[in-house]
């Protein structure tokens, strides 16, 4: 038993250092597309003619940008998603460089182009702060910085680490909300 702690010790310091290596190899290997899309983000934020900046009530750090497409005043008395609820979208998605990662009009489930998705789960934090600000019907240009979206991590082949992502969202619906 006293040999195998030593070596239970050592194993878990070359663990610790080895994933040290890793992150550190992360950062340095993107560190300039980091920075590209840090002051990609940086610009656009003082874009207030077209981008208005979103803070989330639940965190004061955090923001988005959006851009509405359409006249909020014609939605203004729709509903309103809040952090729970479920929701009903059209979206496409892309990176500062132009590339596309995802878009729902190659889905049709549950119907025509509609991604349905819990806001306060199994979504980048980046949506629910745009999208609990959205009434039903509203389409708008969302800016998620990195740290909102994907962080230091990859996401399929083409969102690399520390990617600023961009959507065009329609909300088209709260899922099972209903009216008395």
């Amino acid at each position: 038993m006293k040999k195998i702690i030593p070596i239970l010790c050592a194993a878990l310091t070359l663990i610790a250092t080895l994933n040290s290596c890793l992150k550190n190899s992360t950062a340095d290997e993107y560190k300039e597309w980091r920075q590209q899309n840090e002051e990609w983000f940086k610009t656009q934020s003082n874009n207030n003619a077209y981008f208005t900046v979103v803070t989330p009530p639940w965190d004061p750090t955090a923001h988005v940008l959006i851009h509405w497409h359409n006249d909020t005043m014609l939605t203004k008395n729709n509903l309103k998603p809040l952090l729970t609820s479920t929701v009903d979208v059209k979206y496409k998605g892309w990176t500062i460089n132009g590339t596309a990662f995802d878009s729902s009009y190659v889905s049709v489930n549950p119907r025509d182009s509609i991604f349905r998705a819990k806001l306060n789960t199994g979504v980048i934090i980046g949506w629910p702060t745009a999208i609990t600000r959205m009434h039903v019907g509203d389409s708008c240009r969302v800016v998620i910085p990195y740290h909102l979206g994907y962080g230091a991590y990859s996401a399929g082949t083409v969102i690399k680490p520390y990617s600023t992502l961009i959507f065009d969202i329609k909300l088209d619906d709260i899922y099972g909300y209903e009216t008395h």
